[in-house]
């Protein structure tokens, strides 16, 4: 969602300053809420759902946090799936929350930042390329028509006589 939001940065549809606001302050909130769930119910939420349907995942947090600590919780940011976990792990391992929030929100920042930066050249290269596909449309077109036939062609071609008598 946020790469697509990016891309009408460039189109001038959306601002930058409220893109990443909105993206810094939701996996604020986000990462802020499970790191305490995590230390109000240290042990309880493995059980819960989805957690609970994915025990993998958890003790592939549950060892990157253990392993690393602080520098989990930076590096987890950029790992999509065990990013969902380490503050819950986090919190669970009674991570003190001042130094949790202290290496947690430049992590954010520097993931908003890499979020963002490739959605905007997306969308500038969108813009720049429409000049050009009203050129290409049409060859395209004949190409997907052409290779659509010749698809066609090669299955008839092909067709077992016994299919026809029966089809």
């Amino acid at each position: 969602i946020i790469l697509s939001l990016s891309a009408l940065i460039a189109t001038g549809d959306l601002n930058l300053a409220a893109v990443f606001a909105a993206a810094v302050s939701g996996a604020i909130v986000g990462d802020g809420s499970a790191f305490w769930i995590g230390h109000r119910h240290p042990r309880e939420f493995r059980n819960w759902w989805p957690l609970n349907r994915r025990p993998d995942l958890v003790e592939r947090g549950s060892l990157l946090f253990q392993q690393y600590g602080g520098t989990a919780v930076f590096a987890a940011r950029f790992l999509p799936p065990v990013r969902a976990f380490v503050p819950i792990m986090a919190g669970a391992a009674e991570m003190a929350p001042l130094r949790f929030f202290s290496i947690n929100v430049p992590a954010i920042l520097c993931w908003a930042c890499a979020h963002i930066t490739p959605g905007i050249l997306a969308g500038t290269i969108y813009g720049q390329a429409g000049t050009i596909a009203k050129h290409l449309a049409m060859p395209v077109i004949a190409g997907l028509a052409a290779i659509a036939l010749l698809f066609w062609i090669r299955r008839r071609w092909n067709r077992n006589p016994a299919e026809e008598e029966t089809g």
